[in-house]
């Protein structure tokens, strides 16, 4: 998902509601697991103990380890946030002092919290609180919820939203803007594609924007480098729109939410994650959504752990500012690595590809940048100490940040970057990483969906994250072969090749461009099948549940450098875990794709709880 669609929705009013119990623990909660640490530690006797569960606590087993720590047990206990013990009932509950809590979780399964390692989390609030084209049937009812939409609006505001995907309609064409005018009563509109990498406008927004002239049928600037408008044979505006530079043209002129509805836009988005079993997640939202971040976690109202990137773009001086303005060991809330955008998306045709789509054979993506920009960029940057996380979905896409990361890797390691990983958890994982690099860079490429013959061995080589997102898969595969050919639909969405060729996956959703839950991630990673089981794509590149959970937790913990004290529930890890409504390493993939969170917990404090009705522990 582009950041263009993270500052241009309107906001409205939300309400959330939670269960006493879910209430009584925020309230125990505080502005960070560091304060709570300090309140906490005047007793070593545990704050809350689970027994009698299916425990899958993430830990391996060690061949002549005289006392391995299992990889399933059945209590645990927490203690000013971490875990303090695990093992049967009788060795946790050994453990209770007089103001203890214990739940019996009636055999309940349960297991490490899930890291979502790529969302947008304000952007998806922001389409909870606007016009959500999530699911919409056709463009005839895309227009119609418009149309209800507008009369809803006070004059001069605009129709801001998104979540339309053409490609699921009968009849697929992109709208256009006399449509879209004909239905929003002279508001200026803009509504981003599922993706968020292409929007429609109409008329008004155009000159608003300066892009056209009142009747749009004159345009005035041309397409700026890495974006595009649409133009029909006339060479008019269809109000199409590509890609941020582009969509930043009219976002400049549409006025910005207040920090209060930031606030409550990304507060529906953790409830959101919550529910789902999400306990962390690395996201991208705007600097001013960032700073709604901070604020509900000053008022200890954050009760979910976010890695926030930033815009790699932005100047070096800013970027050190930024980071420098958080605590980088604050493990609630901190920045991480800087983001960047190599092309657009599949879905749009706006990846940027070797060869031209298969079916669009005049067309091959729009790139974001010059080979030799990018390099230097990322040389830059690296050099400064920062991560870097390239967007690339096409396979010259992919090449250009495999390049950018290979000339970054060449000024050296900071002395300030992490100390190398340990070795990923043999009882989760069956595919072993290689051996860690002397440097430490930890680079990223998000989504890596399609890539070259030698990417896989580059990858490796480089000691490259490749952060990806299965769900996507099911979205897309009614059309991806379509797009790409079978050459490179044998090296789309590869997760058994990269694993093949010793690279982490870190798993998340792009959230809100599919549900945040894991579990439709964690069905396609497995079957690489529809949501109905007819239909495949590539099937030999399914992974096994064990890899998936692990690329679900201790690979997006490993991602974002923190898989030393999350993504596990051993002895000091935090105490992030939920609780499922049955055992999906005992499920079938049916089965797994509709389980249900009984409960969530952050910190040792739960922070979802299913509603009354559903059965829970």
């Amino acid at each position: 998902m582009t950041a263009s669609l993270l500052t241009a929705i309107a906001l409205g009013s939300a309400a959330r509601a939670q269960s006493s119990e879910v209430a009584a623990g925020a309230e125990q909660s505080r502005s960070s697991d560091a304060h709570r640490t300090r309140s906490s530690t005047r007793t070593a006797a545990p704050e809350i103990i689970f027994f009698d569960g299916k425990i899958l606590t993430g830990a391996h087993l060690q061949p002549g380890d005289p006392d391995p720590t299992p990889a399933r047990v059945s209590g645990v206990a927490f203690r000013a946030g971490k875990v303090v013990g695990v093992g049967s009932d009788a060795k946790v509950l050994a453990l209770k002092g007089e103001h203890t809590r214990t739940i019996d979780l009636h055999g309940a399964f349960a297991m490490p919290g899930f890291d979502d390692a790529h969302t947008h989390i304000a952007a998806a609030g922001q389409q909870r609180l606007s016009l959500n084209l999530h699911n919409v049937p056709s463009l005839p009812a895309m227009l119609v919820r418009v149309r209800r939409y507008a009369a809803t609006l006070q004059p001069g505001e605009w129709i801001l939203g998104g979540g339309w995907d053409q490609t699921t309609w009968r009849v697929s064409a992109l709208p256009d803007r006399q449509q879209l005018d004909a239905v929003s009563a002279g508001h200026p509109a803009l509504l981003y594609r599922i993706d968020g990498h292409i929007a429609i406008a109409n008329t008004v927004a155009l000159h608003a924007a300066g892009i056209t002239g009142p009747t749009g049928n004159t345009l005035l600037v041309p397409d700026p480098p890495g974006g595009k408008i649409d133009r029909d044979i006339q060479g008019h505006a269809t109000g199409i729109i590509r890609e941020g530079p582009a969509l930043a043209l009219i976002e400049k002129v549409i006025p910005p939410p207040s920090l209060a509805t930031r606030r409550r836009a990304i507060e529906l988005s953790i409830q959101d994650a919550l529910s789902h079993g999400v306990t962390s997640l690395q996201d991208f939202s705007t600097w001013d959504d960032w700073l709604a971040m901070e604020e509900l976690e000053d008022q200890g109202k954050l009760h979910l752990r976010i890695a926030e990137w930033i815009d790699f773009n932005l100047p070096l001086a800013v970027l050190d500012e930024r980071r420098a303005s958080h605590p980088a060991d604050d493990p609630l809330l901190h920045l991480t690595m800087l983001k960047a955008f190599m092309d657009g998306s599949l879905g749009s045709r706006t990846a940027a590809m070797e060869a031209p789509y298969t079916d669009d054979p005049n067309n091959f993506g729009i790139p974001r940048y010059r080979q030799q920009r990018l390099n230097l960029m990322a040389a830059e940057r690296s050099a400064d100490g920062f991560q870097m996380g390239f967007h690339a979905i096409g396979d010259l896409a992919n090449d250009m940040a495999l390049n950018a990361i290979a000339a970054a890797e060449q000024v050296g390691r900071p002395a300030s970057s992490p100390a190398p990983p340990s070795q990923p958890d043999a009882a989760i994982v069956t595919t072993v990483p290689p051996a860690v690099q002397p440097r430490d860079f930890r680079f990223r490429i998000e989504h890596a969906q399609v890539v070259s013959p030698g990417a896989f061995e580059r990858f490796a080589q480089l000691g490259v994250i490749a952060s990806m997102q299965p769900a996507h898969l099911i979205a897309d595969m009614p059309w991806a072969a379509a797009r790409l050919g079978p050459d490179r639909s044998r090296r789309a969405y590869a997760w058994r090749s990269f694993l093949d060729h010793g690279v982490m996956l870190a798993f998340g959703t792009d959230y809100p461009v599919v549900s945040i839950s894991p579990f439709p991630g964690l069905y396609a990673a497995v079957t690489r099948e529809n949501l109905q089981g007819t239909e495949s794509f590539e099937p030999q590149q399914k992974i096994t549940l064990n890899q998936a959970i692990f690329a679900y937790t201790q690979g997006s913990a490993f991602a974002e450098f923190r898989e030393k004290i999350k993504g596990r529930l051993e002895p000091g890890y935090l105490a992030d875990m939920v609780v499922l409504d049955r055992d999906i390493t005992a499920s079938t993939p049916r089965q797994i794709l509709t389980t249900r969170v009984l409960r969530t917990v952050v910190g040792g404090q739960t922070v979802y709880l299913a509603p009354t009705g559903h059965a829970r522990p």
